[in-house]
């Protein structure tokens, strides 16, 4: 059931990730005000920033802006990337503090901001060690946004909650490879080869990578659970949503290249960087907070964004 009062504001309504949880909004019948730099709102100005909340009031935010590409994106624009993403979140934050600090506040935070050398990702492990240098610039900006959003509700009583997000997948990300998550990257690459008869396909990487993937409506849909159920117990904290299960990326290119039967010739790049050689999340935390969230079939999960990105070539 939807709660009247909620007034909701979504922060990069029209990024990649804010653009399924909008559609998910919509489908549960929740009333929200989209924002983004496209129409106009700058979260790395706060008083323009404060004036855009001042207008609408909410009694829950959620923050899916960033600026975030590829691996090679956030390494070649690593200074830019950090920058900012760190006034973003300042931005933001004093924002809230002084308009509606009574709003909750709803964090996505990639898992990218874990330990370069962890195994398996645990919530209580994710701070100890250092980040993989591939993702240093966005991954410390996530680490940064926790940070802010603690010292937050400690002096103004703002409280956020973080949840700690696999590598995504689905529709609405960029055509280009530089900006589009990896697995988005991969599907927009194999729908153009199909559909220009491309003889040899690039990829970037060895393939040894191991990757685990949630799929962004997934997402879009355990957001809804957190506004519906904030209080949860386990929420105070930052927790995965996890399935627990990874795959390699040469094991995840032969099945996008099984589904498309591409009879072409694949060109690893490996002048390209694999990023940490694993990135696989515990789902013992979650299982506890949303012990029945039943995820999308990957098989399923890939064919709606490879329908998504033959919706939207040529690009």
């Amino acid at each position: 059931m939807v709660n009247s009062a909620m007034q909701v504001v979504l922060f990069g309504a029209s990024g990649f990730a804010g653009h399924n949880v909008a559609d998910a909004l919509r489908q549960y019948g929740v009333a929200f005000v989209g924002a983004s730099l496209s129409t106009g709102v700058d979260l790395r100005d706060p008083a323009g920033t404060a004036a855009f909340l001042a207008r609408h009031r909410p009694t829950h935010i959620i923050n899916c802006a960033a600026h975030v590409g590829s691996l090679n994106y956030v390494t070649d624009q690593a200074a830019t990337v950090i920058v900012d993403n760190a006034r973003m979140i300042m931005g933001m934050y004093e924002a809230v503090a002084e308009v509606c600090p009574e709003a909750l506040v709803i964090n996505p935070i990639a898992n990218c901001a874990y330990p370069a050398a962890s195994d398996i990702f645990q919530e209580d492990e994710w701070l100890n060690g250092h980040l993989h240098r591939s993702v240093l610039s966005y991954g410390a900006s996530r680490r940064l946004l926790w940070a802010v959003a603690e010292c937050f509700q400690i002096q103004y009583g703002v409280r956020s909650i973080h949840l700690l997000t696999p590598n995504m997948y689905g529709p609405y990300d960029s055509t280009d490879p530089d900006k589009a998550h990896a697995l988005n990257a991969l599907i927009s690459k194999f729908v153009k080869a199909r559909n220009t008869g491309q003889a040899e396909l690039d990829i970037w990487g060895t393939g040894a990578a191991i990757r685990e993937w949630l799929f962004a409506p997934d997402f879009a849909r355990l957001v809804w659970e957190v506004l519906q159920h904030p209080d949860r117990v386990g929420l105070e904290e930052p927790t995965n949503l996890a399935q627990h299960e990874g795959i390699s990326v040469k094991e995840l290119v032969a099945v996008i290249q099984a589904i498309f039967n591409y009879q072409g010739k694949l060109v690893w790049d490996s002048t390209k960087t694999d990023g940490a050689p694993k990135k696989v999340m515990s789902d013992v935390k979650f299982r506890q907070v949303f012990p029945d969230f039943e995820f999308t079939p990957f098989t399923q999960g890939i064919a709606t964004t490879i329908a998504y990105y033959e919706s939207v070539y040529p690009y």
